[in-house]
Parts: C-alpha cells; sequence; structure tokens
C-alpha cells in the first residue's frame, strides 16, 4: 500500500518527476516524459505495479528524516539505526540525452546492512519486461521501453522482482543509475553519478539565484517556486497542473483526473509569478508554449494542451488498478479536453497584455491571434459553458466565465490604448460594457449583497474572488466586499476555502462524493482580505496554509479537514503558484507600509 500524498518528495529533471516516499520507495514514475506510461505505478496499486526501494535492511522502513539539499531538488533521506546512520540521495540531473535516474547510498556512522528492490512494470504496471544482462548493467525491455539499471551491487531476479543487499560504512558512496532508452537501442548512455550530482546541484543552485525575492516567506516562495520549475516541461516551455493522475479528491471516491497536461486557466497567475520573482526566461517560454498550442481557429481554442501542445487527450480508465487507496476509477487522459469553457479566452487575452506590459516582446502575428479571439467571443460570449471548473453537469452562464469574456474585450481595449494596436475599439468597449452589465444584473443576488456561481443559482463560487483581481470591480466595490464576506462564511470550512458547496442539491458538477478544500482558492482568499484591508485575518489564512505543507514544502491540489491529510494530485502547480503570488502581495503591502512610517 502506498504512503499518504504527503509521504511523497519529488524529484525530477524537467521533462518527468517521480514521486520518493519515506520509506525510501519511488512508486511513481513516467518515462520519458510527464504524459507517458508510469513505469512505477505502486502510487495507484501496489507493490506489484512497480516500484524501487533502497533502505535498511531492518528496522523501521520510515526515514527518520529527509530534506532537500539547501534550494535544489536533490532529496536526502537519512536513517539512524542500532548498528549506524545511512543517507540515500535521489535525483534526475537536467537532461541532455536520455532520461536518468540516479540513487545514491552514503555511508554516515558505523556499518548498516541495505536492501534494495527494483520491480518494473511498463504500461501503468500492466507489462512486466524482459530482463537480462548487458555486461555489468541489467536490462529491462518491453514494447518501446527499455530500461538500464548500472550499479556496483548484482541485483538477483526472485519472483518478477530483483533485489539485492549490500553493506554501507561510514564514508562510502554506493551508486545506482536508472537510464530509460527506446527499445531497439542497444546500449545505454554512461553517467558518473557523482559527477551528475554536481552538475545537478550547480544547475539548481544556479538557477535559485535568479529568484529576486526576498521577504519573510523566502524559503516557501522559493521552494515553490523549484517546483514550478519542475513541472516545466523544459523542451516546449509548458507547465503541467501535476506529474500525477488519479490521485483523489475524495478518498476511495470518484474525483479521480489525469493532471499531467497544460492548463490555460493556470496561464495568468503563472506567467505573473515568474516574472514578479525573477523569471523571465521561464515566463517568455510560458508564453510562447501558449501562443503555440491556441494557434488555429478561435472555436477550437481548448482548455487544456498536452506538454508539447497536443490537442488529443483522450480520456481512458486504467481497470487493471485499484487507485489509490481504492480510489476508482484510475483515469488516463481527460475528457474535459472537449468541454467548452469561455473562460480561456479571458485568460489568453489577460496572459498576453500582461506579457506585452512586462516587456516580452512578440511578433505582429500574437496580436492577429488576439483579435481573431474577440472577434470569435463576440457572438459566442452569451452561450453556457461547463465554466472554470470543468463540471460534468449541464451548462450553466456561470458568472466568472462571462467575467473572464470582459476580461477578454477590456484587454483587447488595453492594447489598443496602451500599445497602439489596430481595432475595432469602439465595438470592442461596447461588448465590454454589455457584458458588464449583464453580469452585474442577471449575476448578483441584492439581497444577500453577492455575486453568485451562476444566473439564477443561489449558490457561491470560489472563482468570484477573481473578479476584483481581474479588474472587473475594484476592492472596495460594496458588492466586492458582500462576496468576499459570502464566500468566508459559506465556502470555508474548517478554516479552509471550498471550490463551492458540493454537499447540497443544486451542485453543479453533479458528481457523487464530496472534495476537500481547495488550496488555491484559500489562498485567493488570502489576497482578497488583505485588499481589502483585513490583514490579520489574510496573514492568518495564509500561516494556516503554509503549514499545511509537507515536511519538504509541497502542496497538493486540496485539503480534507475532516482526516487531516492532503488529497488530489499532487505536487499540485495551481497550489504553489498563488502561495508565491500572495506570499509577494503580503510583503508588498508590509513595504508600503513601511515607507508611509
Amino acid at each position: 500500500m502506498s504512503g499518504w500524498i504527503e509521504d511523497y518528495a519529488l524529484i525530477g529533471d524537467m521533462q518527468t518527476a517521480a514521486l520518493v516516499g519515506r520509506d525510501g520507495s519511488i512508486d511513481w514514475l513516467c518515462l520519458p516524459h510527464f504524459d507517458s506510461p508510469a513505469c512505477f505505478t505502486a502510487l495507484l496499486g501496489d507493490e506489484q505495479n512497480g516500484n524501487w526501494w533502497i533502505r535498511p535492511a531492518s528496522g523501521e522502513p520510515r526515514a527518520t528524516r529527509r530534506r532537500y539539499r539547501h534550494e535544489t531538488l536533490i532529496l536526502e533521506t537519512e536513517w539512524d539505526t542500532p548498528e549506524g546512520s545511512v543517507r540515500v540521495i535521489d535525483f534526475m540531473p537536467p537532461r541532455g540525452g536520455a532520461p536518468h535516474l540516479v540513487r545514491i547510498v552514503e555511508g554516515l556512522r558505523g556499518t548498516v546492512r541495505m536492501s534494495t528492490a527494483l520491480r518494473l512494470r511498463f504500461d501503468y504496471g500492466n507489462v512486466v519486461p524482459w530482463i537480462h544482462r548487458s555486461g555489468t548493467e541489467l536490462v529491462a525491455v518491453a514494447g518501446p521501453d527499455s530500461v538500464w539499471l548500472s550499479s556496483p551491487v548484482p541485483l538477483e531476479g526472485h519472483n518478477f522482482a530483483h533485489d539485492a543487499t549490500f553493506t554501507v560504512s561510514e564514508g562510502q558512496r554506493v551508486p545506482f543509475v536508472m537510464t530509460w532508452h527506446p527499445s531497439p537501442v542497444e546500449e545505454s548512455d554512461h553517467l558518473d553519478a557523482e559527477k551528475a550530482l554536481s552538475r545537478t546541484e550547480r544547475f539548481w543552485n544556479g538557477w535559485v539565484a535568479q529568484c529576486t525575492y526576498e521577504g519573510d516567506y523566502r524559503d516557501a516562495v522559493v521552494r515553490s517556486l523549484i517546483t514550478l520549475k519542475a513541472l516545466t516541461y523544459r523542451p516546449s516551455g509548458g507547465i503541467v497542473a501535476a506529474p500525477t493522475t488519479s490521485l483523489p479528491e475524495e478518498i476511495g471516491g470518484v474525483r479521480n483526473w489525469d493532471y499531467r497536461y497544460c492548463w490555460l486557466r493556470d496561464a495568468t497567475i503563472t506567467l505573473e509569478a515568474l516574472i514578479r520573482s525573477g523569471y523571465t526566461d521561464e515566463a517568455q517560454a510560458w508564453r510562447e508554449w501558449l501562443v503555440r498550442a491556441v494557434a488555429g481557429e478561435p472555436q477550437h481554442m481548448q482548455i487544456m494542451y498536452g506538454v508539447r501542445g497536443e490537442r488529443r487527450l483522450a480520456e481512458w480508465e486504467a481497470d487493471w488498478l485499484p487507485g489509490y487507496e481504492n480510489s476508482r476509477p484510475v483515469r488516463i487522459g481527460n475528457a474535459a479536453v472537449g468541454q467548452y469553457q469561455l473562460d480561456v479566452y479571458g485568460e489568453v487575452m489577460d496572459v498576453l497584455h500582461l506579457a506585452r506590459r512586462s516587456g516580452l516582446q512578440s511578433g505582429e502575428h500574437v496580436w492577429g491571434l488576439q483579435r481573431s479571439l474577440v472577434n470569435y467571443l463576440e457572438w459566442c460570449w452569451d452561450e453556457p459553458d461547463e465554466g472554470l471548473w470543468e463540471v460534468r453537469g449541464p451548462r450553466q452562464h456561470f458568472v466568472h466565465s462571462k467575467v473572464m469574456a470582459w476580461v477578454a474585450a477590456d484587454r483587447a481595449v488595453r492594447m489598443i490604448e496602451e500599445f497602439g494596436k489596430e481595432g475595432p475599439i469602439e465595438r470592442w468597449k461596447a461588448l465590454r460594457d454589455t457584458i458588464h452589465a449583464e453580469v452585474c444584473e442577471y449575476g448578483f443576488d441584492a439581497r444577500r449583497n453577492t455575486f453568485t456561481q451562476y444566473y439564477g443559482s443561489q449558490e457561491l463560487d470560489a472563482a468570484l474572488l477573481l473578479i476584483p483581481e481581474v479588474g472587473f470591480l475594484p476592492y472596495d466595490d460594496p458588492r466586492v466586499v458582500g462576496t468576499i464576506e459570502a464566500i468566508r462564511d459559506d465556502l470555508m470550512v474548517d478554516g479552509f476555502v471550498m471550490r463551492y458547496r458540493t454537499d447540497r442539491d443544486e451542485v453543479a458538477d453533479k458528481l457523487p462524493g464530496d472534495e476537500g478544500a481547495f488550496l488555491a482558492c484559500s489562498f485567493w482568499m488570502a489576497n482578497a482580505l488583505l485588499s481589502i484591508g483585513r490583514e490579520k485575518e489574510a496573514r492568518d489564512l495564509f500561516d494556516r496554509l503554509l503549514a499545511l505543507r509537507n515536511d519538504v514544502g509541497l502542496l497538493a491540489e486540496e485539503w480534507d479537514s475532516k482526516h487531516g491529510r492532503q488529497v488530489g494530485n499532487f505536487p499540485q502547480a495551481f497550489s504553489h503558484v498563488p502561495l508565491v503570488t500572495t506570499a509577494l502581495n503580503l510583503s508588498r503591502h508590509d513595504g508600503h507600509r513601511r515607507s508611509e512610517n
């Protein structure tokens, strides 16, 4: 059985990522890319679905302590035993050719007897490879995949696994290097583990040195930025929402989705976080990925794409996997790719306007893309959609979606006014005004002084917290303050914010079961409270959110307050990005206050 979601740490090479448990077991790894089939899938089943552990041969499997090496993605896991102490160093070097997974066992004190077992299972735990030796290396082959393991420790085959015991003494270091190749390749790339470790540490130290944030929350911000970088597909600049699929929003439930893709909903906040933290190269790459991905006819724009810009992300179920803690089904791909979500037009227009304001240069073809998007929006903005949260119930006139349609028209007007672009400004101003008036008439409940989830609904939606953030209304507007207070009163459960209520008959998504508090929404609430002058409430909420991070600073998508644990895919970019922006806002608020004094 896999550990709790927060028991895992992340390592990666900016093309894929692995999850390493506190017990020294790697339970999730897709090769060669984020969205490739997994070769270690114990996370969604058990060890027979593939894993690789290294730990002391006796005693408690759970490590005594672990940490990332300073500000890097190099994981150090340590055990204290009666015989001595030992450390396992796990990392994936930034990729030049083939992907490598490196594990170095280091003796710290005494002499410790160690044990390792490798179970490779290609195609999400479904295929047991044929394994043979090539010189000193162990080679596993099945279909298009081959994995090569190099180590001075010889592993022997038993019961469809390869295992070994060995000893490590103080000062001794024993390397293991696992490499993936397409199966026709007949010889592995040979990697020196120690040189790769030094190179990997230099890379992360150099990357973190670019961070311009020096506020009170630097440790949390830097770890979130490193996580965001690790979730970036380096060849294209695309950023996956998470490296995992089907980690449940409710333990034992059906709200299990594949998040190994790039969502347009994340575009603006991601670009803002990168630019404000000093990472203009990453911001530029993300913006360029987005422009390439959405190129084409505006009516065919999707809510998400593959890491290379793929459009076909067909959803299917891996029915041989029992799921994380029996949370079924295990979904591969994401059927929401075919949904109609009006808000994506606003997301794209907003991020391109932000990029231009921030000095990121682009060709005239980008403005041509923007014009075509707004021209299309003129005749489709008043249609119902599935909304930001990808509900699988009937389409509605979601208020957030309409607000983002307003954002699209507004940013088009601003591009003309601020940067001299050519376009039908009066027509687009009229469109902007029409959308604004309709939202205020049909999306606002005057009796309760709050905007609602969709036209005619009595329900609330945490996405309404973004109304002032995108400039639809100012923070001091009584309707905005009323909405923030209503969401705080209705959607805050045990101190954190739900996306919407799932325990009522009117629930929009029409799915059975419940879900945890959505961490991104909780960060939005902290930012909203700060912006309406409730600084203490904002800081208290932000501190509570930081306390939810696991011991190495990582967050999943949601928090299950009933069971006191993280739920949803992990680690989640959509949690770490608003952590960064909220920390920046809190620090900026401190700076303004000091300057006034």
